[in-house]
């Protein structure tokens, strides 16, 4: 799994040892799907062995470096733009200095905590400091399985409907083509940049070889891609400053690499919008001629399907129902109404049916939780684009799921109900979170999954949504859904993916002609926000001819 979403979404230069960082990182994280039923299983049957203790302390200590040391240190070093080693671990150590003062503030008040509570940990200080920094985990991975477990059904329902999906592709496509028109305006102006202080500088001046790194860095660039063209970039005012020291050309090589990686990111993204909008047509008309064709998927885009997961993707609505049931039944210690529980309880003496039964939904609450956390974190932190998204991106995402691994096993633990309240090994190596919140007493662990079923139903009802219309100079704080681009087809989205398609057919690449068709309707009067366009202008631009 690790291996091939890395493979699927890691950009074409991003270096060996971010490959191993991210992959070791996400490999231990994801590992919890197999060693939390594992520990169930050794639980049940009362023989804990050396191998269960071994690996969870691997993969937690593991994830735990990699977050807090490693992976802020990896990517402050990539982001960097100096030219040597020594600097850019300088620049990264200085980047991180805040992050490492806080994290050692936060430990130093945990620390002072265990004194003043003078109490009898069982668990030791270790177990206490575990606690403590697992209740941020669980207290935020609540919210984001929460949203998980509305969406992902909702999306899935919404997608079925092949009318609504490819109103909402296109507007995908209009706002990706106007984004990468943007971001190839970024490219072309950067390259400018680059091409106007190399020719400005002697051969003698000092900051030459820094300068000659560049160059050789731009050439590459540009022999990676003979089909793309820089169209239209100029210089600004301070743009020419760029060779007054090191650190000033260390500025210009990252702005030069962090306008192709954001050119290159939006392009994917425009390429993939468009192909899921093609493959779409074609199976509405192999769908509408279902009688003449045999059933047969016929598409210059695809090879026919064999199968279909329908029935799968119809029970996430299920799961989801069973796990808001779950989480909310934790609080009454005398019922057990956890269909998941009652299920491994059930089964406890067959260890294949036993772990498939924990492996199932905790394998849904890691989708929803990590979908939730691409979801918001696209919005605001990083962008995850297949096959182009960067080694900063790509560390950055690996961090975050990292700490979520630990709070989702424990989540799931707390739904499980084994005889006679057995602890499994990783909740007595976690610790107890009740007597790390001591604001909250003993009902911590009971309270925090019943706040995240009312936010979930809120979700699910579209509460937030009607709230914010209802304010509505509150639009600002309203995240953008697929549902809010289904009230018609979008003009310059049908107009892209009609050009796209002729020249597909006539032997063209896809997004090899987007950018000129793109500044064309940024500079018409087609208003992309509310769908409404100039028909005149419309007619005008489909019978306008691609540029070659």
């Amino acid at each position: 799994m690790v291996a091939i979403t890395l493979k699927y979404f890691a950009g074409p230069d991003v270096p060996l040892y971010v490959l191993f960082t991210v992959g070791y990182t996400w490999f231990c994280s994801i590992s919890i799907i197999i060693l939390v039923p594992a520990d169930i299983w050794t639980t049940i049957m009362h023989h804990h062995n050396g191998g269960i203790s071994f690996f969870w302390s691997l993969s937690y200590w593991s994830t735990f470096l990699l977050t807090w040391v490693v992976v802020p240190t990896i990517q402050g070093y990539e982001d960097a733009g100096d030219f040597t080693v020594t600097e850019r671990l300088k620049t990264s150590i200085h980047t991180n200095l805040v992050f490492y003062l806080c994290l050692g503030a936060i430990g130093l008040f945990g620390l002072i905590l265990l004194v003043l509570l003078q109490k009898n940990w069982s668990g030791g200080i270790l177990g206490f400091a575990m606690a403590c920094s697992n209740t941020f985990g669980l207290v935020t991975g609540a919210f984001l399985l929460g949203f998980g477990l509305s969406e992902i059904p909702k999306g899935i329902w919404r997608n079925s409907d092949w009318t609504a999906r490819r109103k909402v592709l296109t507007h995908k496509i209009a706002k990706t083509a106007l984004k990468l028109d943007d971001a190839h305006q970024e490219f072309s102006n950067a390259i400018v940049i680059a091409q106007a202080t190399s020719k400005q500088m002697s051969k003698r001046d000092p900051l030459r070889p820094y300068m000659n790194i560049i160059d050789n860095m731009l050439l590459h660039m540009l022999k990676e891609d003979p089909s793309f063209k820089p169209q239209g970039g100029r210089l600004g005012e301070n743009d020419m400053d760029y060779d007054t020291d090191e650190k000033t050309m260390a500025t210009l090589r990252r702005q030069l690499r962090g306008a192709r990686e954001e050119y290159y990111r939006c392009r994917s993204e425009y390429m993939n919008f468009v192909l899921e909008a093609l493959q779409l047509e074609d199976t509405v008309k192999n769908y509408e001629h279902r009688n003449a064709t045999g059933w047969k998927y016929i598409s210059s885009f695809r090879p026919e399907h064999m199968g279909t997961l329908g029935s799968l993707l119809d029970m996430t609505g299920c799961i989801s129902a069973a796990i808001i049931l779950a989480e909310a039944t934790i609080l009454p210690s005398g019922v057990d109404l956890s269909l998941f529980s009652i299920l491994i309880n059930a089964v406890k003496r067959q260890e294949v049916f036993v772990q498939v039964a924990a492996f199932i939904p905790l394998m849904y609450m890691c989708m929803c939780t990590y979908y939730s956390l691409f979801k918001i974190g696209m919005l605001m932190f990083y962008s995850l684009t297949p096959r182009q998204t960067s080694s900063v991106n790509l560390l950055m995402i690996c961090s975050m799921v990292a700490r979520y691994a630990p709070p989702i096993s424990y989540n799931f633990l707390n739904l499980i109900r084994l005889d006679g309240d057995e602890k499994t090994l990783f909740e007595q190596r976690m610790g107890n979170i009740d007597d790390a919140v001591p604001f909250f007493g003993k009902g911590f662990n009971k309270i925090y999954p019943l706040i995240m079923v009312v936010y979930t139903l809120l979700i699910a009802t579209n509460f937030f949504d009607r709230v914010i219309e209802y304010c509505g100079n509150w639009k600002i704080f309203k995240f953008q859904n697929e549902s809010d681009d289904t009230d018609g087809f979008d003009p310059s989205g049908v107009i892209i993916l009609q050009k796209e398609r002729s020249g597909l057919e006539r032997g063209h690449k896809v997004a090899e002609h987007v950018i000129p068709l793109a500044r064309n309707f940024n500079n018409s009067s087609i208003s992309l926000e509310s769908g409404s366009s100039s028909m005149t202008t419309a007619t005008n631009i489909v019978n306008m001819p691609l540029l070659d």
